[in-house]
């Protein structure tokens, strides 16, 4: 039997929580723009992900504001994409849910990016990764897992296998951006 590359090639799942949000505002919880913490770190996402030439062939973005603008913010720290989708379907999701649009990505994307919100973006880390003991990125996200917080998994098979503990978490990182940069 042949075993097709789709079945045997890495794939990475790069799970983020939103940036920081403003509060005290007039509108729905879905409507909530990033404040100016969050425009920064956003951009300091960005720079992350250009930095470790993390290019996602498929964003997954919650249609909520704070996680568009995260997304966009990310753009103008260097991040870049395949193609983005914004979806209502990552909002209030459970994890079991985001896997399910996770094992819908096409065969041919090698990377996906899912921005959502917590619980469901630290509860979809657990679902997929296998927990190795004494690892310094699961015990990172363990202590906190914040606004701009981003889990890099790497999973073999096909993407419509992807769940309960077939991934690894490779690294977990929270990005903050300096105050200067909070124009970029």
């Amino acid at each position: 039997m042949t075993t097709s590359s789709a079945e045997t090639d890495a794939k990475t799942i790069l799970l983020l929580r939103h940036a920081k949000s403003a509060w005290g505002l007039d509108v729905d919880d879905h409507d909530r723009p990033l404040s100016g913490r969050g425009k920064r770190d956003a951009v300091a996402v960005g720079e992350l992900l250009a930095a470790r030439h993390l290019n996602p062939d498929l964003v997954l973005c919650s249609a909520a504001t704070r996680a568009r603008e995260t997304w966009l913010r990310a753009v103008k720290g260097g991040a870049q994409a395949g193609q983005v989708r914004y979806t209502e379907r990552v909002y209030e999701a459970p994890a079991a849910d985001l896997a399910k649009l996770i094992r819908k990505t096409p065969d041919d994307a090698r990377s996906v990016l899912l921005i959502g919100h917590a619980p469901g973006i630290p509860d979809l880390v657990e679902y997929l990764a296998v927990r190795t003991p004494a690892d310094p990125a699961w015990e990172r996200m363990e202590q906190k897992f914040p606004t701009s917080g981003l889990a890099i998994l790497q999973f073999r098979g096909p993407w419509s296998d992807a769940g309960r503990q077939r991934a690894e978490l490779i690294d977990f990182e929270v990005p903050r951006g300096a105050k200067n940069k909070a124009k970029k």
